[in-house]
């Protein structure tokens, strides 16, 4: 029973829950709210909406690109390069970002009668991002039943899977990765060297899968 929204940005994550919950996913929100690879990954997800027959929507944030301070929304030399770690990964948080597309999927669900939103954080992100902590999903999951008549309840169910093992899940499901999008950068390809594109190459390579993704170098 279709009783669920999913925020799906066009990456691997939120593509591979889209397949893996397709049944309960009534309506998929993407998010354009200024960031480098938005125009990258938003094609994307709107062709696996199409493909499975869900409803996409496309929701803009124009206030973040202007108000909020991240290297995502400030061009591609703003993007640093190498692996996630403390020196690097803050300048690429956009502050509160899941809290406020969270907050909107709510309102879309309670509003078309769903009951849940989903959303494909993952274990690797634990340390990296605070809005995806399993806190943080705890206090929100909270917090949107709290705030609506509906009692709409957030769902994660990769909060504890490794982007490998999501992966791994997703080549079951006969995905495709190269119809996804994981650079920052936001150019013509796949940098290969932002944290993004070596977490996905790392976690392909560790789940067996062949990396097809064209790669700048």
């Amino acid at each position: 029973m279709k009783d669920s929204v999913l925020i799906l940005s066009g990456g691997m994550d939120s593509t591979t829950l889209l397949y893996d919950k397709q049944d309960r996913i009534a309506i998929a929100v993407s998010f354009d709210y200024g960031s480098n690879h938005n125009a990258r990954e938003i094609p994307f997800a709107r062709l696996h909406c199409e493909r499975l027959g869900i409803k996409h929507v496309v929701i803009p944030l124009d206030f973040m690109a202007k108000y909020f301070k991240s290297s995502l929304l400030e061009g591609a030399d703003a993007i640093p390069e190498g692996q996630y770690a403390d020196n690097n990964i803050h300048s690429t948080v956009v502050p509160f970002r899941n809290a406020i597309m969270l907050s909107i999927a709510v309102g879309i669900a309670e509003s078309n009668n769903l009951k849940n939103v989903m959303m494909a954080n993952h274990a690797g992100d634990h340390t990296l991002y605070p809005d995806c902590t399993p806190a943080f999903v705890k206090a929100f999951d909270q917090a949107a039943q709290a705030g609506t008549f509906a009692n709409v309840r957030l769902i994660s169910p990769y909060t504890h899977l490794t982007k490998a093992e999501i992966a791994v899940r997703g080549h079951e499901l006969g995905i495709d990765y190269t119809e996804t999008w994981s650079c920052y950068k936001g150019l013509e390809k796949h940098c290969g060297r932002c944290a993004t594109c070596v977490e996905r190459k790392e976690a392909l390579a560790e789940a067996g899968i062949e990396d097809n993704t064209e790669y700048e170098s």
